[in-house]
């Protein structure tokens, strides 16, 4: 057994001359302990040099294949029972009317590892217009603001995502209202933690906000009321979602 174990009770400086007789000239420390587990395993270093290689690309393919696992991007579905798009503009300039749109659906590209690769398109129905005055909605829905009957959705289709720090992102898209698109920046926060329900489907909630002028995009009704617009022009949005990826494309993505 001691004929099998020649390191043993040898200082560093003879384990290393011992490596270098073997090797034919000075060593590393590396080849110092390529030799030691030669001798140990019974191999030559040159074998035990090529065992030892292929078993680190082993080890390097193993984890670059559950790095991708854990961080790629994925598809979600806009929850429509679950988001709502808000707006809020101001009356005879004293006064802050909110309102919602209730139909909003879509999809977005989402990998919580690189935030810049986050896209989205969403699609609102204008006929959904809420601000629980019934007389006031139809107006919304006629020919002075929305027209449903001729513009029957809303859509935003970003282009680009950019990382804004603290989880937030800034999605520079186009969004068109009344047949004219703009180009607008949507300012995303509050991204939750992914959370599985009972059936397996992951959720996610998330805001996104903008500023837009509501005359920018046709929506030119202008009635004033002793020099103070009925209807201000700047108007703030604010978009609700839960995101649902379902439990089936969670499977088939592991």
């Amino acid at each position: 057994m001691e004929a099998c174990l020649p390191w043993r009770g040898q200082t560093r400086a003879q384990q290393r001359s011992h490596a270098a007789d073997a090797a034919g000239g000075e060593v590393g420390e590396s080849a110092v302990v390529v030799s030691r587990i030669s001798h140990f395993a019974g191999c030559k270093p040159a074998l035990t040099m090529l065992c030892m290689s292929r078993f680190l690309c082993s080890l390097l393919a193993a984890c670059a294949l559950a790095t991708c696992g854990f961080a790629q991007v994925s598809t979600w579905q806009i929850d429509p029972s679950h988001s709502a798009a808000q707006f809020t503009v101001r009356h005879l300039l004293i006064s802050n009317v909110k309102g919602a749109f209730t139909k909003v659906s879509g999809v977005a590209q989402y990998d919580p590892a690189d935030l810049s690769k986050t896209a989205v398109e969403a699609t609102i129905e204008t006929a959904s217009v809420d601000t629980r005055v019934e007389g006031r909605d139809n107006d919304l829905r006629s020919a002075n603001f929305f027209d449903v009957a001729k513009y029957p959705t809303i859509t935003f289709k970003s282009k680009r995502a950019e990382a804004a720090g603290n989880g937030k992102v800034k999605l520079i898209g186009d969004l068109t209202i009344h047949g004219v698109t703009r180009e607008v920046v949507l300012d995303v926060t509050d991204i939750t933690e992914p959370l599985k329900d009972q059936r397996g489907n992951l959720h996610v909630g998330t805001s996104a906000t903008t500023k837009i002028k509501r005359q920018d995009f046709g929506l030119l009704y202008n009635r004033a009321v002793e020099g103070a617009a009925v209807v201000g022009d700047e108007v703030q949005i604010t978009i609700d979602t839960e995101l649902i990826k379902p439990a089936a494309t969670n499977t088939a993505a592991k």
